[in-house]
């Protein structure tokens, strides 16, 4: 997938909201990923699963700040998270549908703070975006 100048604006322009919640946001998505599709809670049977637990808080920060380093290496993605593609691929071996999964999630956290900010534009754009992040952390799967 190729990210316009517009789809890189309008991905940096919610990551510039988004950037101040990462625990939050992070949380929250991985809740409504666990919650909506249980099948996810495979790869993380040692995790406290309620709400608000510190390890979902501390793992959905860390899937905030690899989004992050994302936004922030949008022209070269692929380099930007080459050793967290290594990781999964090699170490972790998440089903690549969970990306999807979580992608989704992600999009409605986004939508559910900031709706004035979600037009249809900006979904396709983030849509994208996550696409592509999905794409290089099953890169190395092949």
């Amino acid at each position: 997938m190729v990210l316009s100048s517009a789809d890189k604006t309008n991905v940096k322009a919610v990551w510039s909201k988004v950037q101040g919640h990462l625990d939050d946001y992070g949380a929250e998505t991985l809740e409504r990923m666990f919650s909506v599709f249980p099948q996810t809670k495979t790869y993380f049977s040692h995790f406290d699963m309620h709400h608000g637990s510190t390890q979902i808080r501390s793992h959905g920060k860390k899937v905030m700040l690899a989004l992050g380093e994302a936004v922030s290496h949008i022209d070269d993605i692929a380099t930007a998270l080459s050793a967290l593609s290594d990781k999964h691929a090699q170490i972790l071996r998440v089903d690549p549908v969970n990306f999807k999964l979580l992608s989704h999630c992600f999009l409605v956290v986004v939508a559910s703070h900031y709706p004035a900010l979600f037009t249809p534009d900006v979904h396709v754009s983030l849509d994208k975006f996550l696409g592509t992040v999905a794409t290089v952390l099953t890169s190395k799967y092949r």
